[in-house]
């Protein structure tokens, strides 16, 4: 069963090639605290399209990858992949929340 926070963490949009670029956009976005507005200000682009990209909507250029990859402080390579992210709970070795929730 997968929990919100997988979606949320594994969401994937698709690159020119058709392969699929997977994203942590919005992952970083709720833990720096800052809404899609702020974030699209930020790096000046309509909240549309924060929202876009998190969904998988839509793939950044390479000119918007690298501002959001500032703004977190982090290389792109961090928010963007063409290879699936490691689930956050498998990273941390978390066995309750691999399993699908409180026991």
């Amino acid at each position: 069963m997968l929990t919100k926070a997988f979606v949320v963490y594994k969401q994937r949009i698709m690159a020119h090639d058709n392969e699929a670029l997977h994203n942590r956009l919005a992952l970083f976005r709720a833990e720096a605290g800052l809404s899609r507005k702020d974030l699209a200000e930020q790096v000046g682009v309509n909240p549309q399209t924060i929202g876009f990209l998190e969904r998988g909507q839509y793939g950044p250029s390479l000119e918007l990858g690298l501002r959001l990859a500032r703004v977190f402080g982090v290389p792109v390579e961090t928010l963007f992949s063409l290879e699936p992210f490691t689930p956050l709970a498998e990273s941390l070795g978390v066995p309750r929340l691999l399993e699908g929730g409180r026991r």
